[in-house]
């Protein structure tokens, strides 16, 4: 079973273009990652929020430990307002099995 995780990164309002360069430059990078199967950007509310997807619990462990996600570490240091609100999601699965899981 695929395991859904949702990053919530919130710049400091004069880093917000870095941030977005940081992570920009990350996800072509994640996406060749073993076990990758999604890591999409999005935005609101001047956050940035990933949705991820990985095809198990090991790649998403490999993940943590990847040059991309250091890398990103790296860029992002000192340029968050607060720490990243990392969320590992439990489906709850309802209605039609193609529309109602990530």
């Amino acid at each position: 079973m695929s395991i859904v995780v949702v990053a919530t990164l919130t710049p400091k309002p004069e880093a917000t273009d870095a941030v977005r360069e940081a992570i920009l430059a990350a996800i072509p990078k994640v996406h060749e990652e073993p076990g990758c199967e999604l890591y999409a950007l999005h935005e609101a509310d001047g956050s940035f929020v990933m949705v991820e997807r990985w095809a198990d619990a090991d790649a998403m462990k490999a993940h943590g430990k990847a040059e991309p996600l250091a890398t990103l570490g790296a860029a992002l240091a000192g340029n968050l307002a607060a720490a990243p609100d990392i969320r590992r999601l439990t489906p709850v699965p309802a209605g039609d099995a193609g529309k109602g899981a990530v």
